[in-house]
């Protein structure tokens, strides 16, 4: 009897973790999309010629639409990227 309460207990602090953790990785990955689909729109409406490297795209999945204005911004008044 004991030991399937502590199961229980066990399940129900496992599922509260994963429930956490996937909808943190769940918000991240929308953010990363929406990055990358800035950087993409701004690259198309304004011209700016940003070149879809491998850092480029890192920042913008590690920083998402945030990392998108910075890579638009440097690009734009400092010419990287």
């Amino acid at each position: 009897m004991m030991s399937e309460i502590f199961i229980l207990l066990i399940a129900i602090v496992v599922a509260v973790i994963l429930y956490k953790v996937l909808k943190t990785a769940t918000k991240m990955a929308v953010n990363a999309v929406l990055g990358i689909i800035v950087l993409i729109l701004a690259n198309a409406v304004l011209g700016l010629g940003i070149a879809y490297s491998w850092i480029v795209m890192l920042i913008c999945a590690v920083a998402g639409v945030v990392g998108a204005l910075l890579i638009i911004f440097l690009h734009y008044f400092f010419g990287l990227f």
